[in-house]
């Protein structure tokens, strides 16, 4: 889970970085099959990067603060 905006922002180049290589791989492969199984754990990642994206942006700032008190 992303705890503050440094993690964030590092999972957001994460996140282009694996975006360029799933668009390079789309390009450059030519037999269907081989890009599925060559692109599922880019894609995979992604989605699991875009939750954990998703879930600190719906928590507000001061829940980040009270949770490193409790910690």
């Amino acid at each position: 889970m992303i705890h503050n905006e440094e993690e964030y922002k590092t999972t957001l180049e994460r996140i282009s970085y694996f975006q360029k290589q799933v668009s390079h791989l789309r390009g450059m492969e030519t037999n269907p099959e081989n890009y599925r199984m060559s692109v599922a754990g880019f894609l995979t990642e992604l989605d699991r990067m875009n939750l954990e994206l998703r879930e600190y942006l719906w928590a507000h700032p001061s829940q980040f603060a009270e949770s490193r008190k409790t910690a």
